[in-house]
């Protein structure tokens, strides 16, 4: 399984690099838009361009596909529910921090 390392989060992939990234077939990720768990930019599928973000959502989702046998509906579902929880976490680090910072 090819994995590239991507560093920035200005950084896009094409599907072909996504595929390699995750090291599934085209067709796989053809799946994960369609279903939702990620938003490529761009009209027809050879435009298409992911972010950063993407590659980590579609990686999370194959992951509880592989390990768990989650189904692809319950996937979506898990990494929208991970991201909310992992911007609730962000939000509460910033204001503890600004909690912190006044006393």
């Amino acid at each position: 399984m090819p994995r590239n390392v991507v560093t920035t989060s200005e950084e896009t992939l094409t599907l072909v690099e996504l595929s390699q990234v995750c090291g599934v077939a085209v067709e796989q990720l053809q799946v994960l838009v369609a279903e939702g768990v990620v938003t490529p930019v761009g009209a027809e599928r050879r435009e298409w361009q992911f972010a950063i973000d993407d590659v980590h959502r579609a990686q999370c989702a194959l992951r509880l596909q592989r390990d768990l046998g989650v189904n692809l509906a319950g996937a979506a579902l898990a990494v929208d529910l991970l991201d909310d929880l992992r911007r609730m976490r962000q939000r509460i680090h910033v204001l503890e921090s600004l909690l912190f910072e006044r006393r």
